[in-house]
């Protein structure tokens, strides 16, 4: 696990590529790699890459990055893990034209595989990975995000070159770089709580989607693939017991937490109480001969909006014989952290849950855990939120034989009694065009609410834009490739394709590499995925039971009174916060930005904060925090 950057200069430009310029935007990183350093720049100074690193598999200097092949036609830096390395170094010794230099390093093995298997290597990973990969003969460079987009990774074309890097803010160490907002980006904030990609909230930089490579050649053109889609991968079970699809899922999840725990350094768990971290920690314990270490945040008091759940994450540890460690947040952690937290981020990620994420990933680390295993995954590929079922209904309805002239008349009236800006007005006017109502498990503003918040010169710039521009190449392949064409089906596909990779995902890196943590997350193995999106609706919905296919999976692992509680998300207390300090610096904040600037309507923005809508509230404080940090 690292922090990587590189450069590659185009014929046309006379710029060159120096160690100080590559060191620069490497060491914006220094969090994310604190155990090495180092950098390669070509004789020609056309191109080099940075590395930053945290030391996980093969800890000798020897597996240092940039690392080159033998010949030195080959150049990578990397960040990640690729868990099955051994199984392919092994393939790789039978093909018997191979010395290696190091004892077990996964980078290795993605040069050898590439110099075997050229870019087709990447069908063998099982992983998360983000790569910069120079091939000198052919004067190309790759650049390739991991299948799930567990790694990020950002590029920006500008001035006659390319610069990569794991970190947005090491791209903004380029003297070229521009900064400014990407207002159509920030448009789509306003639905997602994140940019899609290929966005981000700068103009001109970029993020690798999910499962898709970039190859870019030295006269600046670019060839963009996506090499890998969950749908491309289903097997679908129809016809399949419920108990044999069950045991199929714990064979799979068993040899994916497995994976999971193959480090040079410590391993431990983030432990919330939930089905998911519950199981992950009883799998981990699974052949240990010491004490898994677990990890858990709650809050100092009571809350209406979230609960403490502490009680249950004790009860699984001591089940497990885990080594328990607990912190109690208060609203002061969560002002403290603020600016960091901003930081971080690079661009906004709108969900208050980077909070305790951060500070159980302190809290880990503190403890000496430099490797930790995760829950994200399981709501979204297993009907987990109660909020998903809703949906479901929603869309049974909106399924009806009713003519959409009917459907408009609904928005009229609707619009006539006041509820314009509602999520009812905003489900049906999506209904009325043939669109899916669900268009994410994270929505922050309405279309009608967006609008109503946009300065008077952003509307006119938006115009009739939608977010559902950003929806419809999801839903294009979906509907392309899907075997069962279901509406909870798309659900799981788009949050895969957006809402898991640019805020869940991202969150968990940006927060834990903050400390120098590794984050891994087993429920996402690409494997156990497209096992999970080969069970038929009708199986995943069960009497209506949310997550039923996997409690049964779990059932005799894990106790029944964690699998049968109510569902809590792991969240914040915001809009009890907000009543006190956090609110007070919420209207400060953003009664400054809109003063400043002239994206929002300002007494549109306070209502809301006036109003005490809490999350909305958050929302809008994020976006004015990062323009604060990284534009002003």
């Amino acid at each position: 696990m690292c922090g990587i950057v590189g450069a590659f200069t185009f014929k046309s430009s006379p710029f060159n590529i120096t160690e100080p310029y590559i060191a620069k935007m490497r060491d914006t990183m220094a969090h994310r790699g604190p155990d090495g350093v180092g950098a390669w720049v070509s004789k020609d100074g056309r191109v080099g890459l940075g590395h930053r690193r945290l030391s996980i598999i093969d800890l000798s200097t020897v597996a240092n990055q940039p690392m080159s092949n033998a010949d030195g036609s080959l150049q990578v830096v990397f960040n990640g893990e690729i868990y099955n390395h051994a199984d392919i170094r092994k393939e790789l010794d039978q093909v018997g034209k191979f010395q290696w230099k190091t004892d077990h390093s996964d980078t290795e093995v993605i040069l050898h595989a590439f110099e075997q298997w050229g870019i087709e290597c990447l069908h063998k990973f099982r992983g998360m990975f983000a790569i910069g990969l120079w091939d000198a003969p052919k004067r190309e460079l790759w650049l390739i995000r991991d299948r799930i987009g567990i790694k990020p990774l950002y590029y920006s074309l500008h001035h006659n070159r390319v610069t990569f890097a794991s970190e947005i803010k090491a791209l903004l160490q380029d003297p070229d770089q521009k900064r400014a907002v990407h207002e159509e980006a920030f448009y789509h904030y306003l639905s997602f709580l994140t940019t899609p990609a290929p966005q981000t909230l700068f103009d001109g930089i970029l993020k690798l989607p999910p499962g898709t490579w970039l190859r870019v050649r030295e006269d600046g053109t670019t060839q963009e693939s996506r090499y890998w889609d969950v749908l491309d991968h289903t097997q679908p079970l129809r016809g399949v017991s419920e108990g044999e699809i069950a045991e199929r899922l714990l064979v799979e999840l068993r040899t994916a937490v497995k994976l999971r725990k193959v480090s040079d350094v410590p391993v431990g768990v983030f432990l919330s109480g939930g089905i998911d971290s519950s199981t992950n920690t009883a799998l981990f314990s699974e052949g240990e001969n010491q004490r898994v270490k677990t990890f858990s945040i709650g809050y100092q008091g009571e809350y209406k909006s979230y609960q403490n759940e502490l009680h249950y994450a004790r009860q699984m540890a001591d089940l497990a014989k885990a080594e328990y460690h607990e912190k109690l947040l208060t609203m002061d952690d969560l002002l403290d952290f603020l600016p960091r937290m901003v930081h971080l981020q690079d661009e906004p990620i709108a969900d208050p849950v980077c909070v305790p994420v951060y500070y159980v990933s302190k809290l880990a680390r503190d403890n000496g855990v430099i490797v930790c295993q995760v829950g994200e995954g399981s709501d979204e590929l297993f009907w987990g939120y109660p909020s998903w079922k809703t949906a479901l209904k929603l869309q049974a309805w909106d399924d009806l034989p009713v003519p959409n002239v009917l459907k408009s008349l609904g928005l009229l009236g609707l619009k006539a009694a006041g509820k314009g800006k509602s999520l009812a007005y905003e489900k049906l006017r999506r209904g009325s065009l043939d669109q899916p109502v669900f268009w994410g498990g994270a929505e922050a503003f309405t279309e009608e609410q967006k609008k109503a918040l946009l300065s008077p010169r952003m509307r006119q710039r938006i115009g009739g834009l939608t977010s559902w521009e950003a929806i419809s190449p999801i839903r294009r392949r979906f509907m392309e490739k899907a075997w069962e064409k279901t509406p909870l089906n798309w659900m799981s596909y788009m949050d895969l394709n957006m809402r898991l990779p640019e805020l869940l995902l991202m969150r968990v890196d940006k927060m834990s590499m903050g400390v120098s943590l590794e984050g891994r997350v087993p429920f996402l193995d690409h494997k156990f995925v497209e096992l999970a999106m080969s069970i038929p609706q009708e199986v995943k919905t069960r009497n209506g039971e949310l997550k039923h296919i996997l409690k049964k999976a779990v059932r005799g692992l894990i106790p029944d009174e964690l699998i049968d509680r109510p569902k809590q998300g792991f969240g914040v207390p915001v809009y009890e916060w907000l009543f006190e300090k956090l609110g007070e610096k919420t209207r400060q904040e953003l009664s400054d930005f809109c003063d400043k600037t002239d994206f929002l309507d300002k007494a549109e923005v306070l209502r809301y904060v006036d109003h005490n809508r809490g999350a909305q509230a958050w929302y809008l404080l994020n976006f004015a925090l990062w323009w604060k940090d990284y534009i002003a």
